[in-house]
């Protein structure tokens, strides 16, 4: 069976128990869009084991091999993209990262390279593990600005007291009907997350309330475009943190 193999770098979104001593990693890549991998004789409790790198949102590099007679890739020499200094160990990150992959798992589905896509996201992992202030923002900075790889940002120029059309993607002066909109407060909020450097989310003073009717409308926008979002099971413990 002749193998072909290639170099990549990618971002662990989850893995699922496969026999005793087998994981399938789910995995965002550079080269392959979202894969999953078949990876064995790994002992989770093992000193050294490479389970240690296949946490949600760690950022990797590895070689992959596939052929026309596997099911799923395969990945050898394992290492890390990144040394993460912070997130794994801060239970405030390791939330958001968690939150962050689950959604990634759940909206991503295609298996072609979608280079801004994986850029945004593995320039995420790096900010993230980096951020000394505005923590508590950085999910809401994240769903803003993933809507731009995902292809439905806003796509006109806001204005103050601007609703927002979930719908379109317009920024609109219209009253429009809730369940369709971001109220202005929200509007701002998401122009606000779209104009802001990550290293300054600090200075976008938000309340827990506020935070939490932003992310609500996010997650309405989100569903509009994609349904899946409302599968996303670690919302849940991402409320009861931030």
């Amino acid at each position: 069976m002749a193998l072909k193999s290639y170099k990549a770098r990618g971002v662990v979104l989850n893995t699922i128990k496969y026999g005793d001593k087998g994981v399938i990693v789910n995995m965002l890549t550079d080269v392959a869009g979202r894969q999953s991998y078949m990876v064995q004789g790994i002992r989770p409790t093992a000193k050294g084991s490479k389970m240690a790198l296949l946490q949600p949102m760690f950022a990797v590099e590895f070689e992959g091999l596939t052929s026309s007679k596997m099911t799923m890739h395969r990945m050898k020499d394992l290492v890390p993209g990144m040394v993460l200094q912070n997130t794994p160990f801060d239970v405030r990150k390791s939330t958001m990262a968690l939150f962050m992959a689950e959604v990634l798992y759940r909206l991503v589905k295609d298996s072609e390279p979608a280079h801004e896509l994986f850029e945004f996201v593995w320039a995420s992992v790096g900010a993230l593990d980096a951020m000394e202030e505005g923590i508590a923002n950085f999910h809401l900075w994240f769903l803003a600005n993933l809507s731009r790889p995902l292809g439905f940002s806003p796509d006109n120029e806001y204005r103050d007291g601007a609703w927002f059309d979930i719908r379109d993607g317009h920024f609109t002066p219209h009253a429009l009907i809730p369940s369709m909109a971001l109220t202005p407060e929200n509007a701002r909020i998401l122009h606000d997350m779209l104009e802001c450097d990550v290293r300054y989310l600090g200075e976008i003073g938000l309340n827990r309330n506020e935070r939490v009717e932003f992310l609500d409308s996010m997650l309405r926008y989100y569903a509009f475009h994609l349904d899946a979002i409302h599968s996303v099971e670690s919302l849940r413990i991402l409320r009861e943190v931030f």
